[in-house]
């Protein structure tokens, strides 16, 4: 699909032959790498807008993602490798403020379409003293951390991806870009999108419904990716750690959270699959709680309890509603 594949560098194309099947295409549709094939090539920066990508595009796009399966996205550097074949795609998806590094790139490279996730939908700040937190009072030692992968955002909370409306918002949006940068195809993705807009205002259905009435409406998890579908459902998201899965929370962040355990009718401590469920054990451990995976779809994997989004917001739901007591 790319017009300029043919005047790559010969750098550019050692970089891409040496990549091969590894990071970048790790989890593409065909063994092709991104930028050089014959469909609308597309660099996705992380699993959930691989999957916008791949569920908009159909056959007519050829997906790679930055973020290998089982990767913590957060932490994410890219080689020059992967910088040099992000250069030959035709379009780059990405969510501004998740990967600081896939940002950088991005605003160096000259693909011709560039969509930021975050300019399509509404972030908020659920960061230092979060409205999520009941009592909105504390403000954690792991806000300070969390600073150097939402520093340029002021803590604005990128996890859009985990409301399924927001997640359509966004899907709008990749649609009307794709159907702009690539006309040809633009009736197929008008019509993929619309499909998918349909599979997600059924997820909104399902967990509006599912939780609507429970015994508790808190629940405590790993970190802080849940607070927009907190948000949308009316629970309370208690995180032991801040936006950064990989801060550490204080002892007085421990104990506060034993507490209101026994105040709220916490059942359940969450943890996922991508970062080490070590605190969340000792505080369900020292709180006499139950532990259980919310998966913040960040990527999936082998241990993921579903093989797409859909699914695994799925399991999430039975999650929630066992935790939480639904009726």
């Amino acid at each position: 699909m790319n017009v300029r594949r043919r005047h790559i560098s010969g750098i550019a194309v050692t970089a891409a032959a040496a990549l091969g099947l590894g990071t970048l295409s790790a989890c593409s549709s065909d063994s092709a790498a991104a930028g050089n094939t014959d469909k609308f090539d597309v660099v996705a920066s992380f699993y959930p807008m691989q999957y916008l990508a791949q569920q908009i595009g159909g056959e007519h796009v050829n997906v790679t993602t930055l973020t290998e399966p089982g990767q913590e996205p957060h932490d994410l550097e890219l080689s020059a490798k992967q910088t040099a074949e992000m250069g030959e795609a035709d379009a780059v998806l990405h969510l501004k403020s998740l990967q600081p590094a896939v940002d950088e790139a991005i605003t160096q490279s000259d693909v011709k379409t560039k969509i930021d996730a975050a300019t399509l939908t509404t972030l908020e700040d659920h960061g230092s003293v979060e409205h999520d937190h009941a009592g909105g009072e504390h403000a954690e030692e792991g806000h300070a951390e969390e600073k150097h992968s939402e520093e340029e955002e002021h803590a604005l909370d990128p996890h859009v991806w985990l409301d399924p409306v927001k997640y359509a918002e966004i899907a709008e949006g990749v649609a009307k870009a794709f159907e702009k940068a690539d006309p040809d195809h633009a009736a197929d993705y008008r019509k993929n999108a619309d499909a998918l807009a349909k599979k997600l205002a059924g997820l909104n259905t399902a967990y509006e419904e599912g939780l609507a009435d429970t015994d508790s409406k808190v629940f405590f998890t790993n970190h802080a990716a849940f607070g927009y579908l907190a948000e949308r459902y009316g629970l309370t998201q208690e995180a032991i750690n801040g936006l950064d899965p990989e801060s550490e929370p204080s002892p007085a962040r421990i104990k506060e959270l034993q507490e209101e355990a026994k105040a709220d009718g916490v059942t359940t401590v969450f943890y996922e699959t991508l970062v080490s469920d070590k605190t969340a054990k000792t505080l369900a451990k020292d709180a006499g709680l139950k532990t259980d995976v919310l998966d913040p779809l960040e990527g999936i994997t082998d241990k993921s309890k579903g093989d797409d989004y859909l699914a695994v917001m799925e399991s999430n739901l039975k999650a929630l509603e066992a935790a939480l007591g639904a009726k």
